[in-house]
């Protein structure tokens, strides 16, 4: 199921062009890998997928409706976005960060309750729940974030849509790879349509079914990882030459 339908979409920020003509599919039950080098277009491409960037050209279809034309109610409860920088100064407890979540939602206090809990748990979070929210490290933050914005999707009408910009930029290693674990299972096995901007051409091969590589604000490859990670396609976008190493029980090769 086609869950977001990108049709000739244009950005221009300050008269310069920012994306140029996006064509694109998001399907539910899917990961999607935004890549590309800086200034590619990637995170402009997932600000305009939640409204926060003006479209020059072209329509943004959520599940067949123009985005425009939803309420933000009932957008809120089937399209979410986690930032790479969420500003929060105020002294609130963890649990209260992930409460933020349940703002669309038609919920008694228990039941709320009982969402976050089972949020943070999923999270590995329940050690913080009344932490102070500023005195976390980076990458809990990044963490709480996270378990408030798959909090406030409990309640989708249709197989949700879940953005994320750079989601394992403030984390370690295990955790990077315990958050696009879930993201993959989110979208396998709960149907999520998940959109992740990424820099690791090595996650977006093991973690994502499409890959989407922009320069220069196009789309200049799409698709499985073998056919859009290539030698001739690194080299062209990201100016390097690759050495592949194949490895045991991977269906793609390492790329160094």
């Amino acid at each position: 199921m086609i869950m977001i339908d990108i049709k000739h979409v244009s950005v221009r920020i300050k008269h310069k062009p920012v994306l140029t003509n996006i064509n694109l599919h998001i399907k539910a039950g899917k990961v999607t890998a935004l890549l590309g080098p800086n200034g590619a277009g990637k995170s402009t491409l997932l600000k305009s997928l939640c409204q926060d960037n003006q479209l020059d050209a072209g329509q943004i279809m959520l599940a067949n409706r123009p985005i425009q034309d939803w309420d933000r109610l009932s957008l809120a409860k089937n399209l979410a976005v986690l930032p790479q920088h969420a500003s929060l100064t105020f002294p609130f407890e963890v649990h209260e960060v992930v409460a933020m979540g349940l703002y669309p939602l038609t919920l008694s206090s228990k039941q709320g309750m009982t969402l976050i809990d089972e949020q943070l748990e999923l999270l590995s979070l329940s050690a913080l729940k009344h932490r102070s929210y500023p005195t976390l490290s980076g990458g809990e933050k990044q963490r709480v974030q996270l378990a408030r914005v798959l909090t406030q999707l409990q309640q989708a009408t249709q197989p949700p849509v879940l953005l994320l910009d750079e989601p394992t930029s403030a984390l370690d290693l295990a955790q990077q790879h315990r958050v696009l674990s879930l993201a993959r299972s989110l979208a396998h096995q709960q149907d999520y349509a998940v959109v992740v901007v990424l820099h690791d051409l090595n996650q977006a091969s093991r973690y994502a079914d499409e890959l989407v590589i922009l320069e220069r604000g196009q789309i200049v490859s799409q698709g499985s990882a073998k056919s859009t990670l290539t030698p001739e396609t690194i080299k062209q976008v990201w100016q390097y030459e690759p050495q592949f190493i194949n490895t045991p029980g991977c269906d793609t090769p390492l790329l160094y």
